[in-house]
């Protein structure tokens, strides 16, 4: 069983590597998450590269993104699964437009989670507001 830091470090490495390209703008992104939100306060950042090493070899198993989401689920309270996919938005959108992948991605994601349809919406709004661009 991950912690619930862990799963939710998944969810973001899992759309960040989705499309084949983990890019800097990304890993940027979910190192300052780590670094900076109070719900990481007491998670140890120095995990975090052990941690994606995990998430990938998760991904690479036979259960592949279907056991990883079984597992992040698993991993986070029910009060933390808002949460995970607005973290998901958040790397989704800091690279940019996401690629149709990142896009069925993210809507797996809210399924696996139950994230309501509307709250969904907001959360992915509020990330492209933040992360927009010139």
């Amino acid at each position: 069983m991950l912690s619930h830091h862990a799963g939710l470090v998944y969810v973001m490495v899992m759309v960040s590597a989705c499309d084949g390209d983990m890019t800097d703008a990304e890993l940027e992104t979910i190192g300052e998450i780590v670094r900076f939100l109070p719900i990481f306060r007491e998670y140890d950042p120095a995990l975090l590269i052990k941690t994606t090493a995990a998430c990938a070899e998760l991904l690479d198993s036979e259960t592949g993104m279907a056991g990883a989401l079984d597992v992040i689920k698993a991993s986070l309270p029910a009060w933390l699964r808002e949460t995970a996919y607005a973290l998901a938005c958040d790397v989704a959108a800091s690279d940019g437009e996401p690629h149709p992948e990142v896009m069925r991605l993210l809507e797996l994601i809210r399924h696996k989670l139950e994230v309501d349809r509307l709250v969904a919406a907001a959360i992915e709004r509020g990330a492209r507001a933040r992360f927009v661009r010139p």
